[in-house]
């Protein structure tokens, strides 16, 4: 099934829908995908297409400045940031072999910190504020963030490989 035919939020992937393809066969979505999945317990994800799974992930500019107002992390914000970075801490470990588990500490109003630790080593660290905001434009977006932070986490791991394996 296509993005085009995905149900429910999917419709906001349309403008980029060949470069939200290429995105959805990078190892961070696929990953991310595979976190999802595995979390639903009845089944209920079960046909439904990998865009469609990723779509709460997309904010729209409207979507973005209406969260800006509540000023709360409401449980769903939370859980989206849980999987992003579980999906980093993943495919993390697909590629160095070392395990690699992310802690968040986020403030009910919004604010707080991901890291990312391998064995003794962070090799991933985020400020974040106003998680309520938390999304991207596109699966393209997301998959290059997704990216651009798997390879800086395993550069800190290459460069100081003793620390990440004690």
């Amino acid at each position: 099934m296509s993005l085009s035919q995905a149900p429910g939020k999917a419709d906001k992937l349309n403008p980029a829908a060949a470069s939200d393809e290429a995105a959805l066969a990078t190892p961070f979505l696929q990953a991310l995908v595979r976190l999802v999945r595995a979390q639903d317990m009845f089944g209920a994800y079960a046909s439904r297409p990998d865009a469609a799974m990723l779509a709460r992930f997309i904010m729209t500019k409207e979507e973005r400045k209406a969260a800006a107002g509540t000023c709360r992390a409401d449980p769903d914000v939370l859980s989206r940031l849980d999987l992003f970075y579980g999906a980093i801490g993943l495919v993390v470990e697909e590629e160095t072999g070392i395990i690699a588990s992310p802690m968040m500490k986020i403030h009910s109003e919004g604010f707080g910190r991901v890291i990312l630790t391998a064995g003794k080593l962070v090799v991933l660290s985020k400020y974040l504020r106003d998680a309520q905001r938390f999304g991207f434009a596109s699966l393209a977006d997301m998959a290059a963030e997704g990216t651009k932070q798997i390879a800086a986490a395993v550069a800190t791991i290459q460069q100081y490989p003793e620390v990440a394996r004690a």
